[in-house]
């Protein structure tokens, strides 16, 4: 038996880079996936994918802050799926915006940032809990990053939030046997993070994976299954008396000692 046989899983921005190898993984492993994301072509590829490896998957296009989409994918789910078990909460506003300014100008996007990178997580988590209940508890596992802890702007901030978000929901959804859990990745090969750092147009950014992986405990690049296997490992049973908690997968980066 594999760890997710006869789940349903949700993962949000599931049609690119880690969401989409967390959809594979979980796939891999027994779980009809849910792949909602803004680009419904891409989640439609994704889809496919899953079908020619055997797997089970549906494809649906929402905005994360969007309630009425939130609530129309878990229907969705539940129709077509028979309900919800799992979600990774991995849509959000990327890198770019660890660099915003801090004026008055900058204020709408600042607040998008937060937007997409919080509510659009309690959202989805308000959306499923109710399916995830009915079918005895089930686990969630929200995309932070270690941008929290050192500082990064609204990018850094919204995933700080984020992450006592994360505690406040492992409390309150307790009583219906849901684990409410984050993952905080370090520098990995994800496609949006290489564009980030091998972008021409950011000047002195050149070398700042190497510069990165220099100040980690374990010299490497990470990559996305690195994550992935902390995920899975998160949602599994493996995991059933872990909750409130906000795992870094980041090569030792944020704890090593200086």
């Amino acid at each position: 038996m594999s760890r997710f046989d006869g789940r349903v899983v949700v993962v949000t921005g599931g049609g690119a880079g880690i969401g989409r190898t967390y959809a594979r993984r979980f796939a891999a492993e027994g779980a009809a996936v849910v792949i909602a994301d803004l680009d419904e072509g891409a989640a439609t590829k994704v889809v496919d994918e899953l079908a020619a490896d055997g797997g089970r998957g549906l494809a649906h296009a929402m905005d994360v802050t969007d309630i009425d989409a939130a609530a129309a994918m878990v229907e969705r789910a539940i129709a077509e799926l028979g309900g919800v078990d799992v979600l990774v909460n991995n849509a959000g506003i990327h890198l770019d915006h660890a660099q915003l300014p801090f004026t008055l100008d900058a204020v709408p996007k600042w607040r998008a940032v937060l937007d997409v990178n919080v509510i659009g997580a309690l959202i989805c988590a308000a959306a499923c809990r109710p399916a995830m209940a009915a079918r005895g508890g089930g686990a969630i596992v929200n995309m932070s990053s270690m941008a929290a802890y050192v500082g990064a702007g609204a990018y850094g901030a919204s995933k700080l939030a984020l992450n006592s978000l994360t505690v406040s929901l492992a409390a309150d959804f307790a009583a219906d046997g849901i684990r409410v859990n984050g993952i905080a990745p370090g520098l990995v090969d994800s496609e949006a993070a290489v564009e980030w750092w091998t972008d021409p147009a950011r000047a002195g950014m050149e070398g700042i994976d190497q510069m990165l992986i220099g100040q980690q405990m374990i010299k490497r690049q990470g990559t996305m299954h690195d994550l992935a296997d902390m995920c899975l490992f998160l949602c599994s049973d493996g995991a059933s008396f872990v909750t409130g908690q906000t795992i870094l997968v980041d090569g030792g980066f944020t704890k090593k000692p200086y």
